[in-house]
């Protein structure tokens, strides 16, 4: 399967809702009160716990582990720590499937029974609810050296360093998604969230109810990765909370950005908070594992 200029899928449900985001997103209600300090220190919190649990987790990954195995791994290592409520539920994907390679509808996303080799692209992704507020982070890592991941890596990392000017500049949400595609392409890669549902480069992170009941999932289509209250939440808040190549709405708030990118059997990712305010646009944090640290990990490390 060519994933380098197609999106999966684009049957009638997606086109509609395509349509949707042209005409409503601008109608977005985006507010500076989710920049505040004491409510950014929530989305810290959450965001550190996540980053924990992918790097613990990737520390303990094995050769012959299944994607299936590792997931699973993650959410134990969430419930151990008394978080049961999530955005979505946690994604491992090896190999070519970290580029989606062979994925015909969004319910092949899930966790397979993809055994994990020695020098396959890894890719955990979590997104933990912690007293209501919300993370979402994305971690790209491979058992031993790998070059393509890190070249992939080095252009993930210069886009960051890009990403809070263009969200600064007159660009609208929907030029900025152009524009990572287009130097995403340029630099030789696939755009691998195209691939998404709507294709999202992103989404809206919120403070929900700081006490919920444990996340529960609708086992359908799109809808199967997401908790059955963020669901809710984001139908909600309409079309205007993911970051679209359709969305012309406002910019202002906390978006979890995450560009995915391919190359011939491996793809790459980051997920991490950007803080959007009337003065600017910076990363929730800089202490991030792909801005900091190798993602190389030796066989059996811990």
């Amino acid at each position: 399967m060519d994933n380098s200029d197609k999106t999966l899928p684009a049957g009638i449900i997606d086109k509609g809702l395509q349509r949707l985001a042209r005409t409503r997103s601008k109608r977005f209600a985006a507010s500076d009160s989710v920049c505040e300090s004491e409510t950014l220190e929530g989305f810290r919190t959450a965001q550190l716990l996540a980053y924990e649990c992918v790097m613990d987790v990737g520390a303990r990954l094995a050769p012959g582990m299944s994607e299936k195995q590792a997931a699973q791994m993650l959410e134990d290592y969430l419930k151990a720590v008394g978080c049961d409520r999530f955005i979505h539920r946690p994604f491992a994907w090896f190999g070519d499937h970290s580029r989606f390679d062979g994925y015909r509808g969004f319910g092949d996303f899930h966790p397979g029974e993809r055994r994990l080799t020695i020098d396959a692209p890894v890719i955990l992704d979590v997104s933990p609810v912690v007293e209501g507020y919300t993370a979402d982070v994305g971690y790209s890592m491979c058992l031993q050296e790998n070059s393509e991941l890190e070249d992939a890596m080095d252009f993930l990392r210069e886009l960051r360093n890009q990403l809070p000017k263009l969200f600064e500049s007159d660009l609208t949400a929907q030029d900025i998604w152009h524009t990572v595609h287009q130097q995403v392409t340029e630099a030789g890669f696939d755009n691998i969230h195209a691939l998404y549902p709507l294709s999202v480069l992103g989404h809206r992170v919120f403070k929900l109810r700081e006490r919920g009941r444990k996340a529960r999932r609708v086992p359908l289509g799109a809808f199967g990765w997401f908790s059955l209250e963020t669901n809710l939440n984001f139908l909600k808040a309409g079309v205007g909370a993911a970051l679209t190549p359709d969305n012309l709405g406002p910019k202002t708030g906390l978006w979890a950005i995450e560009p995915h990118i391919g190359w011939p059997g491996g793809g790459a990712k980051f997920e991490e908070i950007l803080v959007v305010g009337a003065q600017g646009a910076r990363w929730l944090s800089d202490d991030v594992p792909h801005a900091t640290r190798t993602c190389f990990l030796s066989e059996g490390s811990s």
